[in-house]
């Protein structure tokens, strides 16, 4: 028996509408909105449920719905679980599914008294099931069956593409994400070498608007001021990027230099060119990672330093020790006692200072690997602690350290050995940078809350803008005094890395000509 003509117009147009939304609907919720209404009208049901199968795990969850309450749903998600699993690729079939979801219409209404189930496949893989319930039972035949399951193919078809799309839109927000919060600049080049698109951290680093760079030469972008290698003009000239085999293996090309920025100040950038291939092997577009290198070049700059002090700093010492050993020994010579003692004095005193640098370095080694400070807590006496380092490193020959704590000052809670540290450092950088005849005064007072010891000298000074630098590591004063005198610029960022580990704050007042008073305040509780 032919169906009537009006049910073939009306399916038809269904069909069309289906079609149209599959080339003019990308929304994954509106396309589930629209086929759930089509199937309704089509089947004159009361109830429709669409529930879509989950990529990662295949379980069902109900998508869209239409002629029940939001409170349902979660029963019938439980359901479609109990129902469809598992579920074989072979068994996805209509037959299979009107046979399971049968029992679903009591969980929903009962006077639901027909189920009809359609699979919702693409290219042999289930995408999910579209459910359309009916308040009365009639047969189906099959050429209208025949009709519906096209209707149910072309949603499918409707329902994989807003899928795709909605991967890809995620995909493309998330790489959005990951490109505009990386603290790298990044920027896309065409192959011609125009901009394609760039990040904020790019436009922080040239000072161009990345809305303006779109579409500009990377050359009037990129600018160098002194370039330490080929840029990648001469790279692709050299056929960089370029390759004939199915699985090519283009190395990355890395730069450096001293990039002009728009207001014409310079930065030190790296930059990292990949090149990014179609199948083929064609070039599609570069990606350029670009890196501000300045405080690298800093670290460099800071490390050569460094590795230069310390040499020359364990190696005057050793150079002592070993020429005072070596006179000692001499067969030919008699040596009175007096003298003897006097040459093992300058032995002994160098071999503490090299146990204080290795001391030192140990230290500041084990602060940067663990980025904390272990402390072994007890009662300390600082004005007792401060007087002992005074009579071990003051020479009247040179210089005087004066005594300044009240009677009463108090113990605290600290690890002794390591204010002693501080104590030592901040001590041992007064008399460097004091001139010989000078006074030096370490001294302290209190409140109910807080001790403070300070350490005063009558040296040349620290410039305003060294003032903020002086704790940092490996850091030492540009000046004529500073050359002269010995030290790694490791005995501040000790000092301070310690009292802070105490809880505690350590400053610095100077004024150039009248010497410099560095305090240290730490908790009393």
């Amino acid at each position: 028996m032919l169906m009537r003509p009006d049910l073939r117009t009306q399916q038809r147009d269904f069909l069309l509408g289906i079609t149209r939304a599959i080339t003019a609907q990308l929304d994954l919720s509106e396309v589930l909105r629209r086929v759930l209404h089509a199937s309704l009208v089509m089947l004159a049901g009361r109830v429709g449920i669409i529930a879509l199968s989950d990529k990662q795990d295949g379980r069902f969850t109900v998508r869209a719905y239409s002629g029940i309450d939001s409170a349902t749903v979660p029963h019938l998600n439980i359901k479609l679980q109990e129902l469809m699993e598992p579920v074989d690729e072979g068994d996805f079939s209509r037959e299979f599914l009107d046979s399971k979801l049968r029992e679903m219409a009591d969980t929903i209404d009962s006077r639901l008294v027909q189920s009809i189930a359609m699979p919702l496949v693409f290219a042999n893989n289930p995408l999910g099931l579209l459910i359309v319930f009916r308040s009365y039972q009639t047969a189906i035949k099959p050429e209208d069956l025949n009709a519906l399951q096209s209707f149910a193919d072309q949603a499918a078809i409707a329902v994989n593409n807003a899928q795709l799309y909605g991967e890809i839109y995620s995909e493309r927000q998330r790489l959005e994400a990951i490109i505009n919060s990386s603290g790298d600049g990044v920027v896309i080049l065409n192959p011609d070498l125009t901009i394609q698109r760039s990040n904020s951290a790019f436009e922080r680093m040239t000072g161009w608007r990345k809305d303006d760079l779109i579409g500009m030469p990377k050359s009037d972008v990129i600018l160098w001021d002194n370039l330490e290698s080929a840029d990648i003009e001469s790279a692709l000239g050299a056929g960089w990027a370029q390759s004939t085999s199915k699985e090519p293996q283009i190395d990355t090309l890395y730069v450096e230099g001293d990039l002009i920025r728009r207001d014409g100040t310079t930065l030190g950038i790296g930059i990292t060119y990949a090149p990014l291939l179609a199948k083929d092997g064609r070039l599609e577009s570069i990606i350029a990672d670009v890196r501000d290198i300045t405080n690298f070049r800093k670290a460099q700059e800071m490390q050569s330093v460094f590795i230069s002090t310390v040499h020359h700093e364990l190696r005057t010492p050793i150079a002592i020790i070993k020429g005072y050993a070596s006179t000692l020994r001499r067969d030919d010579v008699e040596w009175d006692s007096e003298l003897i003692r006097e040459k093992m004095a300058i032995i002994e005193d160098e071999a503490d200072r090299l146990t204080d640098l290795v001391e030192d370095l140990l230290t500041a080694s084990k602060i940067q690997a663990t980025r904390e400070l272990k402390l072994n807590l007890a009662d300390v006496n600082l004005s007792l602690v401060a007087a002992r380092a005074a009579a071990r490193l003051e020479d009247p020959a040179t210089h005087h350290i004066e005594l300044s704590f009240p009677d009463d000052f108090p113990l605290i809670q600290g690890d002794e050995a390591r204010l002693r540290q501080v104590v030592d450092n901040l001590l041992t950088n007064a008399i460097k940078y004091s001139l010989a005849g000078k006074t030096i005064t370490v001294g302290g007072r209190y409140s109910e809350k807080s001790v403070t010891v300070f350490v005063r000298d009558e040296g040349a000074g620290i410039p305003k803008r060294e003032i903020d630098k002086v704790f940092d590591r490996f850091y030492r004063i540009d000046d004529n005094l500073t050359r002269r005198a010995q030290g790694t610029g490791l005995g501040l960022y000790l000092a301070k890395t310690i009292v802070e580990a105490h809880g505690g704050e350590i400053t610095v007042k100077s004024q150039i000509g009248s010497g410099s008073t560095f305090y240290f305040t730490l908790p009393r509780d």
